[in-house]
């Protein structure tokens, strides 16, 4: 009977950490595509900043972007911190980050406009560009994430956004060149090289 109570708490500790390391994997793949021309032009997108201003993306032609799904109240937060330093860096007139809050997961980011725009600056001194809050699936996705998540559109590949924090990168061309899960950190050497234009 020991034994047998031994061997299903080894199985159950086997299980666990199996699923753990799957997640785990999961969370922090990548993919990397080469530049190839969508199906339908980035550039014909736009999106509203937090404070209610429409961006054409048009604007963005030239420049090299980092688009992530954030919020304020998920385990990935903290990644507020390492977007700004990236920012800081590397940010301006060849790279750009934009956040995009999102309540699809988990509802960790529960606040208003200002509630959000308060928390950014406040807790990270975010100075890198915030849109307004969006759904980046289901029946009221935002055309950014369509495009960015159906390879009819991107010219390239599906994607789900599973979590907060996922990254896209977007080259100065429009393309779309690489999907990020969300513990995939912003410093990540593939990130930092693609902010510098190696």
């Amino acid at each position: 009977m020991k034994f047998f109570t031994s061997y299903i708490s080894l199985s159950i500790v086997l299980s666990v950490l199996v699923v753990s390391l799957c997640a785990w994997s999961l969370m922090k793949s990548s993919h990397q595509y080469p530049p190839t021309p969508s199906m339908t032009s980035f550039y014909d997108l736009s999106a509203k900043t937090l404070e209610g201003e429409l961006i054409s993306f048009d604007s963005f032609k030239g420049k090299r972007l980092l688009i992530v799904n954030t919020a304020s109240k998920c385990g990935y937060t903290p990644q507020y911190a390492d977007l700004e330093s990236l920012n800081q860096e590397y940010g301006g007139e060849n790279f750009e980050i934009i956040g995009f809050p999102c309540n699809d997961f988990g509802r960790q980011e529960p606040g208003t406009a200002d509630d959000i725009a308060s928390f950014c600056s406040k807790n990270y001194g975010v100075s890198f560009t915030m849109m307004e809050k969006v759904h980046v699936g289901g029946n009221e996705q935002h055309p950014l994430y369509s495009w960015l998540c159906s390879a009819e559109k991107n010219g390239v590949s599906d994607h789900k956004v599973g979590w907060n924090f996922h990254k896209f990168l977007i080259d100065e061309n429009g393309q779309l060149v690489a999907s990020m899960r969300s513990g995939v950190k912003p410093l990540d050497a593939e990130i930092v090289a693609f902010a510098k234009g190696n």
